[in-house]
């Protein structure tokens, strides 16, 4: 019991050693001014200044489904599916509704958040809800659906791709119509 002590002792003071320079810092290194800061004077001639910071973040891009991926844990299966955003997709007993998905822009670390409501729909038992919340890709830990058969996660985000809307015809005149010529006989 006394080496315990003696170790303790040592290393108390082994400690007060190392924060002795932090504590007699001289009070004038943390002396605060009472003179207002001015903000720095504007270039007018030079460059125009951009309106985005560069420590600013980009919004999230907004997606149209979830792709989550699930484990049922009975078969050891996994699989791969995609959630319609306030669509109902449904995963053993499991109804999944994802409510929003976003994905950073492509200059950012890649990251995928999804909303998910997921219910268990068991026919002998009435409906729970097991999880709703965000669901982060790249921690699939940190808000885990907590579920004894099934777990389900995100993977990432995907959009819609852009629709296609077909041109009008350049020589068509408005009105005309094309109709079909009457077969010769």
């Amino acid at each position: 019991m006394k080496s315990l002590g003696k170790w303790f002792g040592s290393a108390l003071a082994a400690g007060s050693f190392f924060a002795l320079p932090l504590i007699l810092v001289p009070s004038a290194v943390f002396a605060q001014t009472t003179e207002p800061l001015e903000a720095p004077a504007a270039d007018t001639e030079g460059s125009a200044t951009p309106d985005v910071s560069p420590l600013q973040s980009e919004t999230p891009v907004t997606t149209d489904s979830a792709i989550l991926q699930g484990l049922d844990k009975i078969t050891a299966r996994v699989s791969e599916f995609e959630a319609p955003i306030g669509e109902t997709v449904h995963f053993g007993s499991f109804e999944i509704v994802a409510y929003a998905c976003k994905k950073t822009p492509p200059e950012e670390p890649p990251e995928s958040t999804a909303f998910l409501e997921i219910t268990d729909v068991r026919p002998d038992e009435p409906a729970s809800i097991v999880f709703k919340g965000w669901m982060f890709a790249s921690s699939p830990a940190l808000s885990a659906v907590e579920h004894p058969v099934y777990d389900v996660w995100v993977t990432g985000c995907r959009e819609a791709p852009p629709a296609i809307n077909p041109t009008p015809d350049e020589n068509a005149v408005e009105g005309d119509t094309p109709t079909e010529e009457p077969a010769a006989q």
